[in-house]
Protein backbone atom coordinates (compact mmCIF):
# COMPACT_ATOMS: atom_id res chain seq x y z
CA UNK A 1 0.00 0.00 0.00
CA UNK A 2 0.96 3.54 -0.84
CA UNK A 3 2.49 5.24 2.41
CA UNK A 4 0.56 8.03 1.80
CA UNK A 5 -2.44 6.48 2.06
CA UNK A 6 -1.50 4.35 5.09
CA UNK A 7 -0.83 7.61 6.43
CA UNK A 8 -3.88 8.95 6.22
CA UNK A 9 -6.22 6.19 6.93
CA UNK A 10 -4.11 6.16 10.41
CA UNK A 11 -4.62 9.64 10.91
CA UNK A 12 -8.08 8.69 10.43
CA UNK A 13 -8.33 5.86 12.94
CA UNK A 14 -6.42 7.75 15.45
CA UNK A 15 -8.83 10.83 15.12
CA UNK A 16 -11.68 8.43 15.64
CA UNK A 17 -10.54 7.04 18.64
CA UNK A 18 -9.37 10.12 20.27
CA UNK A 19 -12.95 12.24 19.34
CA UNK A 20 -14.75 8.99 20.81
CA UNK A 21 -12.88 9.40 23.86
CA UNK A 22 -14.54 12.94 24.26
CA UNK A 23 -17.46 12.55 22.86
CA UNK A 24 -20.21 9.76 22.00
CA UNK A 25 -19.62 8.13 18.69
CA UNK A 26 -22.84 8.89 17.41
CA UNK A 27 -21.97 12.76 18.12
CA UNK A 28 -18.85 12.06 16.17
CA UNK A 29 -18.53 13.89 12.43
CA UNK A 30 -17.16 13.02 9.63
CA UNK A 31 -16.42 17.09 9.54
CA UNK A 32 -14.80 16.28 13.34
CA UNK A 33 -12.85 13.08 12.42
CA UNK A 34 -11.40 15.42 8.88
CA UNK A 35 -10.13 18.28 10.70
CA UNK A 36 -8.94 16.23 13.83
CA UNK A 37 -6.83 14.40 11.43
CA UNK A 38 -5.79 17.02 9.22
CA UNK A 39 -7.21 16.24 5.96
CA UNK A 40 -9.59 16.92 3.46
CA UNK A 41 -13.24 15.76 3.45
CA UNK A 42 -12.62 14.28 -0.17
CA UNK A 43 -9.67 12.42 1.08
CA UNK A 44 -12.29 10.76 3.53
CA UNK A 45 -14.50 9.76 1.13
CA UNK A 46 -11.62 8.30 -1.40
CA UNK A 47 -10.97 5.71 1.34
CA UNK A 48 -14.18 5.28 3.58
CA UNK A 49 -18.07 5.90 2.60
CA UNK A 50 -18.89 6.75 6.00
CA UNK A 51 -18.10 7.17 9.73
CA UNK A 52 -18.98 3.51 10.63
CA UNK A 53 -16.82 1.92 8.05
CA UNK A 54 -13.77 3.78 8.90
CA UNK A 55 -14.69 2.46 12.43
CA UNK A 56 -14.96 -1.11 11.36
CA UNK A 57 -11.50 -0.54 9.58
CA UNK A 58 -9.99 0.92 12.44
CA UNK A 59 -11.35 -1.97 14.81
CA UNK A 60 -10.00 -4.78 12.47
CA UNK A 61 -6.66 -2.97 11.85
CA UNK A 62 -6.29 -3.03 15.97
CA UNK A 63 -7.27 -6.80 15.98
CA UNK A 64 -5.02 -7.15 13.06
CA UNK A 65 -1.82 -5.86 15.30
CA UNK A 66 -2.68 -8.43 18.25
CA UNK A 67 -3.19 -11.47 15.19
CA UNK A 68 -0.01 -10.67 13.97
CA UNK A 69 1.38 -11.14 17.51
CA UNK A 70 -0.41 -13.85 18.08
CA UNK A 71 1.85 -15.59 15.83
CA UNK A 72 4.73 -15.92 18.20
CA UNK A 73 2.33 -17.26 20.85
CA UNK A 74 3.22 -20.08 22.54
CA UNK A 75 1.17 -22.90 23.19
CA UNK A 76 2.49 -24.69 25.87
CA UNK A 77 2.67 -21.62 28.27
CA UNK A 78 0.16 -20.69 30.73
CA UNK A 79 0.27 -17.61 31.11
CA UNK A 80 -1.68 -15.48 28.32
CA UNK A 81 0.16 -14.25 25.23
CA UNK A 82 1.55 -9.96 25.52
CA UNK A 83 -0.72 -9.68 22.53
CA UNK A 84 -3.91 -10.33 23.88
CA UNK A 85 -2.95 -8.18 26.99
CA UNK A 86 -2.12 -4.86 24.66
CA UNK A 87 -5.31 -5.79 22.55
CA UNK A 88 -7.40 -5.39 25.46
CA UNK A 89 -5.67 -2.67 26.75
CA UNK A 90 -6.34 -0.89 23.86
CA UNK A 91 -10.17 -2.00 23.91
CA UNK A 92 -10.08 -0.85 26.97
CA UNK A 93 -8.67 2.62 26.20
CA UNK A 94 -11.33 2.98 23.82
CA UNK A 95 -14.11 1.79 25.60
CA UNK A 96 -17.26 4.06 24.56
CA UNK A 97 -16.17 3.59 21.03
CA UNK A 98 -16.40 -0.38 21.43
CA UNK A 99 -19.60 -0.39 23.53
CA UNK A 100 -21.01 1.72 21.79
CA UNK A 101 -20.38 -0.27 18.24
CA UNK A 102 -20.86 -3.92 19.98
CA UNK A 103 -23.64 -2.55 22.31
CA UNK A 104 -27.18 -4.12 22.00
CA UNK A 105 -27.95 -0.88 19.45
CA UNK A 106 -24.04 -0.85 18.48
CA UNK A 107 -22.99 -1.00 14.72
CA UNK A 108 -23.78 -4.81 12.85
CA UNK A 109 -21.22 -3.95 10.35
CA UNK A 110 -18.82 -3.36 12.89
CA UNK A 111 -19.60 -6.19 14.99
CA UNK A 112 -19.74 -8.65 11.52
CA UNK A 113 -16.34 -7.16 10.88
CA UNK A 114 -14.45 -7.47 14.40
CA UNK A 115 -15.58 -11.31 14.54
CA UNK A 116 -14.72 -12.14 11.14
CA UNK A 117 -11.40 -10.41 11.89
CA UNK A 118 -10.58 -12.52 15.36
CA UNK A 119 -12.24 -15.56 13.54
CA UNK A 120 -9.37 -15.60 11.13
CA UNK A 121 -6.36 -14.82 13.12
CA UNK A 122 -7.90 -17.70 15.63
CA UNK A 123 -8.00 -19.80 12.62
CA UNK A 124 -4.09 -19.19 11.41
CA UNK A 125 -3.28 -19.91 15.14
CA UNK A 126 -4.69 -22.91 14.83
CA UNK A 127 -3.12 -23.93 11.90
CA UNK A 128 0.70 -22.48 13.20
CA UNK A 129 0.25 -24.31 16.05
CA UNK A 130 -1.45 -27.50 15.76
CA UNK A 131 -4.99 -28.51 16.52
CA UNK A 132 -4.23 -31.17 18.97
CA UNK A 133 -5.90 -29.90 21.52
CA UNK A 134 -8.92 -29.67 19.22
CA UNK A 135 -9.16 -33.40 17.92
CA UNK A 136 -12.16 -34.73 16.45
CA UNK A 137 -13.14 -30.60 15.66
CA UNK A 138 -13.36 -29.76 12.58
CA UNK A 139 -10.82 -26.17 12.00
CA UNK A 140 -13.72 -24.17 11.31
CA UNK A 141 -15.84 -25.67 14.56
CA UNK A 142 -12.96 -25.15 16.14
CA UNK A 143 -12.16 -21.51 15.29
CA UNK A 144 -16.19 -20.49 15.44
CA UNK A 145 -15.78 -22.10 19.57
CA UNK A 146 -13.06 -20.02 20.50
CA UNK A 147 -14.20 -16.60 18.35
CA UNK A 148 -17.69 -17.12 19.94
CA UNK A 149 -15.98 -17.04 23.05
CA UNK A 150 -13.32 -14.35 23.02
CA UNK A 151 -15.91 -11.97 21.12
CA UNK A 152 -18.56 -12.79 23.86
CA UNK A 153 -16.45 -12.14 26.87
CA UNK A 154 -15.49 -8.86 25.49
CA UNK A 155 -19.03 -7.59 24.93
CA UNK A 156 -19.72 -8.90 28.87
CA UNK A 157 -16.54 -7.30 29.92
CA UNK A 158 -17.48 -4.21 28.22
CA UNK A 159 -20.89 -3.95 29.35
CA UNK A 160 -20.18 -4.57 33.38
CA UNK A 161 -20.29 -1.15 35.38
CA UNK A 162 -17.41 -0.94 37.09
CA UNK A 163 -15.82 -2.98 34.37
CA UNK A 164 -12.47 -5.02 35.79
CA UNK A 165 -8.98 -4.18 34.39
CA UNK A 166 -7.98 -5.42 31.04
CA UNK A 167 -6.00 -8.30 32.82
CA UNK A 168 -9.02 -10.05 34.14
CA UNK A 169 -10.86 -9.88 30.81
CA UNK A 170 -7.48 -11.31 29.34
CA UNK A 171 -7.63 -14.31 31.72
CA UNK A 172 -11.49 -14.94 31.24
CA UNK A 173 -10.31 -15.05 27.21
CA UNK A 174 -7.08 -17.68 28.36
CA UNK A 175 -8.91 -19.99 30.21
CA UNK A 176 -12.04 -19.97 27.31
CA UNK A 177 -9.15 -21.42 24.97
CA UNK A 178 -9.22 -24.81 26.69
CA UNK A 179 -7.92 -26.23 30.03
CA UNK A 180 -8.68 -24.14 33.07
CA UNK A 181 -4.72 -23.41 33.04
CA UNK A 182 -5.88 -22.30 29.37
CA UNK A 183 -2.80 -24.06 28.24
CA UNK A 184 -3.39 -25.17 24.53
CA UNK A 185 -1.29 -27.79 24.51
CA UNK A 186 -3.49 -30.26 27.17
CA UNK A 187 -4.44 -32.86 25.66
CA UNK A 188 -7.56 -32.63 27.96
CA UNK A 189 -8.95 -29.39 26.37
CA UNK A 190 -12.50 -28.66 26.47
CA UNK A 191 -14.20 -26.15 24.10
Amino acid sequence: MDARVERTRRSLQHALFALTQEHPFDEVTVGDIVERAGVNRSSFYQHFADKETLLAFAIEAAADEAGVQLAELDPLSTDPPPAITNYLTHIDSNAAVYASALGPRGSALVAYRLRARLNLIVRNGILVHGPQPFDGLSLDVASASITGATFGIIEAWLAMDPRPPAETAVAWIWQSFGTPSGRWGETDAVI
